[in-house]
């Protein structure tokens, strides 16, 4: 497969599958078929053919970023500077790189976009080339009308999704001194920096495949969106608009367990379902594992994400898989430390322990709580939450919010359908469906048979 004449094109054409080289070589006949030069000369393609290939698909800084990452990409092993065009050997291999290779293979056609040279480059330089990476997905997702559901809104404040992923992303970044890059600082990363991060933070080479998978239309079977992109369940009946945007979701999303990731159903809203801490408690209790979601007045948006079904009890409960997390003003997540179990915690109606929703931290000392007296809640965290180790999540201690939601993740069981006698089965019809394969038929609007097991 590949050209003949070149020993590294053959090399890595072999990384794709016969069907999937096919594909590639049909792009790259497209690409060159348009600017035929002399019949004696070898096939390659201009950035404005690529251009009119990708048309309004993705945005021109990152058709022309991937254009001269792969227009530097040497696959003959003399360098003699880039030409204008781009060759089959060169689209084959930057394509191997990018959607087959490992972490130095992805970061050397990277480092291509990134730089025109072999030298260290600045810091600031891979926190632009993230921000047009990070918004180019956004884009491509919404040209392609992939968003499921979620929108592409901008939050409000000073730092847009975007920006504020990017953030995120490069913070994975460690330098030659072992220090995180904590801002576009005018300090050099140098390759070895490059290749270390992508490893890191693996969202950076997603994000690639969707670029090119999505803008290019290439190869796009190979990619499961669903994973990255979570199908939105919302009572179609309401307006409903949640304080995230798909950015956000796929950043909370990818730190989910994996077979959890394809859908999001609305459990509980304070927009939709009123403020109410028993309410709240109705709408959520034995759903399985769950995102738990605030916007404080401040414009700070945080939450957690709940692994185990909430039950009220005055118990602590949930697992080693709870995490608590921040979207704005920035994103992070914060994973269980092992210094104690108090991962989830629900209760009302008790004098003597606390009655409200918490997570990490101890009683009247948590990372994430939320009072039963409604739209009161607190952060604590000096200096973090021993359960998480999460700083304080609020803009202040203890915070008022709005907006609350809970999304159930993944898909609910037949024994959380038939538990709930709220009706899911109204709104989703593949809860209905599975509760009917079970044995469980739906009689009426008003009467559910009741389960074996209650």
């Amino acid at each position: 497969m590949g050209n003949s004449k070149s020993h590294p094109g053959q090399s890595f054409s072999s990384r794709f599958l016969p069907e999937e080289q096919a594909e590639i070589d049909r792009l790259f006949d497209s690409l060159s078929s348009e600017e035929l030069g002399s019949s004696t000369s070898p096939r390659s393609f201009s950035l404005q053919a690529l251009k009119s290939h990708v048309g309004e698909a993705l945005p021109a800084e990152m058709v022309t970023r991937l254009f001269e990452g792969m227009q530097r990409v040497d696959v003959t092993g003399k360098t003699k500077g880039p030409s204008e065009r781009i060759s089959q050997e060169q689209f084959t291999v930057s394509m191997s790189h990018l959607l087959k290779g490992n972490a130095e293979e992805k970061s050397l056609v990277i480092w291509k976009m990134i730089s025109a040279t072999e030298g260290p480059v600045k810091a600031r330089e891979v926190q632009k080339f993230t921000e047009d990476l990070v918004g180019s997905v956004a884009h491509v997702l919404n040209y392609r009308q992939e968003l499921r559901g979620w929108t592409q809104k901008q939050a409000p404040g000073s730092l847009s999704r975007v920006q504020v992923l990017a953030a995120q992303l490069c913070s994975e970044m460690k330098l030659q001194d072992g220090e995180k890059l904590l801002g576009p600082q005018r300090l050099d990363c140098d390759r070895t920096t490059v290749e270390d991060w992508v490893f890191r933070a693996p969202l950076v080479a997603t994000f690639l495949s969707v670029v090119i998978q999505q803008g290019f239309r290439l190869l796009c079977s190979s990619l499961d969106l669903a994973t990255l992109v979570p199908e939105r369940q919302v009572d179609q009946e309401r307006e409903f608009a949640s304080v995230l945007d798909v950015l956000s979701v796929i950043y909370i999303n990818c730190h989910l367990p994996r077979e959890q990731r394809h859908r999001w159903r609305l459990l509980f809203s304070s927009e939709l379902h009123g403020h109410s801490f028993a309410q709240l408690c109705g709408c959520i209790a034995h759903w399985g594992p769950c995102v738990v979601l605030l916007e404080d007045r401040d414009g700070h948006v945080f939450g957690g994400f709940a692994s185990c079904s909430w039950e009220v009890k005055p118990q602590f409960q949930g697992d080693d898989r709870c995490f608590l997390f921040s979207i704005s003003p920035r994103m992070a997540v914060y994973t269980c430390t092992g210094y104690n179990d108090h991962y989830m915690y629900l209760n009302q109606g008790q004098q003597t322990i606390p009655n409200g929703l918490g997570m990490g931290g101890q009683h009247n000392y948590f990372g994430l709580w939320i009072d039963v007296d409604f739209g009161k809640g607190h952060s604590k965290a000096k200096p973090t939450c021993t359960t998480y180790n999460s700083p304080q999540l609020s803009a202040q201690e203890d915070f008022r919010f709005e907006k609350m939601e809970v999304w159930a993740v993944g898909d609910a069981s037949v024994t959380q359908l038939a538990k709930n006698t709220k009706s899911v089965l109204d709104v989703d019809p593949a809860a209905r469906a599975l509760l009917e394969v079970s044995g469980r038929i739906r009689h009426s609007e008003g009467l559910r048979e009741v389960p074996d097991d209650q």
